[in-house]
């Protein structure tokens, strides 16, 4: 008899979805930024909007991102900062390691988690992490409209460490990291939803996930 719990709380649904908006937005707009393809007076009133519009899309992210953050300390237990850290112990380094033998094809077995399962929280973990470079990164570089400005004084310690065209060559590196992270994400949440059969994939959706209490 299959249970039907409640995991995925509305604020980590809502913030998952504007988090990706906000990354294909960033990415469309970020290249043409880097590579505009339209030329003339054109081009310029062009690059203006496509430099507010991803702007715009660079709040958005912030406040998402912080408002995760914020539910990592007041959602449940699935939503939890610890939840990103399951290789502390030692069920978790067993479970991180069976998962990782499945996704590299030289296991079979998997663990079954109500939430995320440890090979992914160590993702999710890193794709935060790439999150904080790329805020970090874009409003430095986003700083240099105004050089005497107090945001420009702020990030001045970041130029110093990496120089503009560094940090805009690993802003940009970074976009294609998300990019494939993405491919990989869409496809083994499809893989995850065949193997568990437990609403994988219509969780984020709807919350609920379907749980075979042996399996647990």
């Amino acid at each position: 008899m299959l249970e039907i719990r409640y995991v995925w709380e509305w604020p980590v649904r809502i913030t998952h979805w504007v988090n990706v908006l906000c990354v294909v937005i960033l990415s469309l707009t970020g290249y043409y930024i880097g590579s505009p393809f339209i030329a003339g007076s054109d081009g310029a009133f062009v690059m203006g909007w496509v430099r507010f519009i991803h702007f715009v899309a660079a709040y958005a992210l912030t406040v998402s991102l912080l408002a995760r953050v914020y539910w990592m300390f007041a959602g449940n237990h699935h939503a939890s900062w610890r939840a990103f850290i399951p290789w502390t112990t030692a069920q978790g380094r067993r479970n991180f390691v069976k998962m990782l033998r499945y996704y590299t094809f030289t296991g079979k077995k998997i663990s079954y988690e109500v939430g995320h399962n440890p090979v992914a929280a160590l993702a999710y973990a890193g794709i935060f992490f790439l999150f904080f470079l790329q805020i970090v990164s874009g409003f430095a570089l986003y700083s240099q409209y105004n050089p005497g400005g107090t945001a420009a004084a702020l990030f001045s310690p970041v130029f110093g460490l990496l120089g503009n065209q560094w940090l805009r060559l690993g802003h940009h590196g970074v976009m294609w990291l998300l990019i494939g992270f993405i491919i990989n994400h869409i496809y083994s949440a499809w893989l995850m939803d065949i193997k568990e059969r437990n609403g994988t994939i219509s969780g984020i959706f709807s919350g609920y996930r379907y749980i075979e209490p042996r399996d647990l």
